[in-house]
């Protein structure tokens, strides 16, 4: 044979094992090429300019913080367990790190019963949410990693409890925008200053405009929950315009000669956006068109409930203009639900004060039509242990192990309980589901792919769940 020969036949025989090594890989690719025009097909068509990544189930949230840590085993998570082994050493080994000690098991003080068709269980300090639990999705089994709450807040509002991040409101304004060009995308009612204060609804690397707009603080009366100097009775509406254009044509000569800064950018848009908030801010902070039977539902005429009567009110206000994230955080200068001691006063006291205004809400929400694309997600930094602190065996510890958060609207299932801790309510057992998790699926339901919601900082790729998060499915309706 000659050279010519051997060099061809060679080159046959490599051809031939390129194929033969190649061929479930080209089968593979051909399959995956099939699935995917299908799976396009089957999907609704979005724009292309679109920001959603695939369909949404809901276009906006509100948020319901409990600041201080609620006990799940106490309010939303009936232990039958917990009940018969009052006073018995916990069986299991606690957690290496916790924050303050704890003894035995402490059953707890107020009765269950079960509600609605799907027969959730829920204990006597909610009676007006028990009401809706055939349209909640109960989240039995979420768990963090910080025990305090200036990490555990920040982990819940950032997805990090030890870097400056962006908030997760943040994050949903700049992945999807505003629905109303006139109001902030982003607003938080009574916001509480500790624990992390402002980094808790802030944009951190995040371009500025994206951070939230705090109304009020938790410390003062939900009465002064308002847009400072949002009226300017001393010049026209067409003199300000006149003054920010100049203002802004001096501003676009300082960035020709000295480049793009952000910070001055951002300052350029905040004042747009307050000439416009001029018009709309001040009709949605207005009560006056209510119906005093809808003040009535929300709870305005008892001293106990009126104070977050009117942040529910207010969130309903803003939802129903296309704000895209609100939070609203019961807190105040005191224990808030961080009940450590004093559990049954402690804890009663602030279900008091939030149970009907929620359940308003939600009702509210449904009347209207906003409660299919709205998602409610209610919840603290952590829940609280199934062990007793302190001698009086009337207090219960932090407990970020094992805890209850739950959804209504906004595509989740209704009726719906997932996940569970063990016996005793201490640790996350059955579909744990991690803040991270609780993220990525947030985001889901908004349309939004947690791993390609991404901002490029400090040389590197930055989202709200960092290098985690799994998108638990099974919780959509």
């Amino acid at each position: 044979m000659s050279a010519e020969e051997s060099g061809s036949a060679t080159l046959m025989t490599n051809r031939r094992c390129l194929l033969q090594q190649s061929a479930v890989g080209f089968g593979y690719l051909a399959l995956s090429a099939m699935l995917q025009e299908k799976r396009v097909q089957a999907a609704p068509a979005l724009s292309v300019n679109s920001p959603f990544h695939f369909p949404p189930r809901a276009k906006r949230v509100i948020f319901l913080f409990m600041k201080g840590g609620p006990s799940h085993v106490d309010t939303f998570e009936y232990k039958p367990k917990l009940q018969e082994s009052d006073g018995k050493p916990f069986p299991f080994e606690k957690p290496r790190v916790q924050f303050a000690a704890t003894s035995n098991l402490l059953a707890s003080p107020w009765k269950f019963r079960q509600y609605g068709e799907c027969g959730k269980h829920v204990s006597e300090l909610f009676p007006h949410v028990a009401g809706h639990v055939d349209e909640i999705c109960f989240l039995h089994s979420v768990y963090g990693t910080n025990p305090s709450h200036g990490g555990a807040l920040l982990k819940l509002h950032t997805g990090s409890d030890n870097f400056i991040r962006p908030s997760m409101g943040a994050w949903i304004q700049y992945g999807l925008g505003s629905e109303n060009q006139n109001l902030p995308g982003f607003i938080t009612i009574c916001p509480t200053l500790a624990h992390g204060g402002v980094k808790n609804w802030g944009s951190a690397f995040l371009p500025a405009k994206f951070q939230g707009v705090p109304l009020g603080v938790a410390s003062q009366p939900s009465t002064k929950a308002r847009v400072k100097y949002i009226e300017n009775t001393r010049w026209s509406t067409p003199i300000q315009r006149l003054q920010l254009d100049l203002m802004n044509e001096l501003n676009r000569e300082h960035q020709a000669m000295t480049g793009p800064e952000g910070s001055l950018e951002a300052r350029i848009q905040s004042f747009e956006l307050a000439y416009r908030m001029q018009m709309e801010m001040p009709l949605a902070q207005d009560l006056h068109e209510e119906t005093p039977a809808t003040l009535e539902m929300y709870g305005f005429n008892n001293p106990v409930t009126e104070n977050f009567a009117r942040q529910c009110l207010l969130a309903r206000r803003f939802a129903e203009r296309g704000v895209r994230f609100i939070q609203v955080t019961h807190s105040d200068n005191k224990v808030q639900w961080d009940q450590h001691g004093d559990l049954k006063a402690g804890h009663a006291k602030n279900a008091a004060e939030v149970d009907q205004p929620i359940s308003a809400l939600l009702t509210d929400l449904k009347q209207r039509g906003l409660l299919e694309d709205t998602l409610v997600l209610w919840g603290g930094e952590f829940g609280r242990t199934p062990v007793c602190e302190g001698a009086s065996r009337n207090g219960r510890d932090h407990n970020p192990e094992g805890f209850t958060m739950w959804m209504a609207g906004g595509g989740v299932r209704p009726g719906f309980q997932y996940g569970a801790t063990d016996d005793y309510g201490y640790y996350a057992a059955e579909n744990k589901m991690h803040i991270h998790d609780l993220h990525a699926t947030l985001l889901y339901l908004l349309g939004l792919d947690h791993e390609r919601l991404t901002y490029r900082h400090a040389g590197r790729d930055f989202r709200l769940t960092d290098v985690h998060g799994i998108v638990h499915k099974e919780i959509l309706a």
